[in-house]
């Protein structure tokens, strides 16, 4: 088996399915600050796919399927267990977020690193940490 590094350059996106298309649509848009790339709406599949940009860049699409199966437990399930945002004033983002109807959670230290870092769900449940680097 080789050791040499996959030549990766970083995460080109991440991709989420919502059972409520219009409020996940505008909970990444209006809560989130999310700039919208592309939107297809695929009549064969009953189904849409939002394309968009967060702030600092990261890609984001979002899926929408007829009665997709829901998230077995927060934030425990199997598979990717959060998405982590970086911030370097979280609490700008809590005031922001909470201005726009958000509901983050209280504001935690983690004790390895020493860094606040707070959790908000999105409107399916999906775990998102906004983490404070300095």
């Amino acid at each position: 088996m080789s050791t040499s590094p996959l030549p990766l350059t970083g995460v080109h996106h991440v991709a989420l399915i919502t059972a409520d298309y219009p409020r996940a649509r505008r909970f990444y848009t209006d809560v989130l600050g999310a700039e919208v790339l592309n939107e297809t709406y695929r009549a064969e599949r009953d189904s849409h796919k939002l394309d968009l940009r967060l702030p600092g860049g990261i890609q984001l699409e979002l899926f929408s399927f007829p009665e997709p199966p829901a998230r077995p437990s927060y934030p425990e399930a199997c598979g990717w267990r959060h998405l982590a945002l970086a911030t370097t004033d979280l609490d700008a983002c809590v005031k922001l977020l909470e201005a726009r109807g958000a509901r983050p959670e209280p504001i935690r230290t983690d004790a390895s690193t020493g860094s606040r870092f707070t959790f908000l769900s999105d409107p399916d449940g999906t775990p998102i940490e906004l983490y404070e680097v300095n």
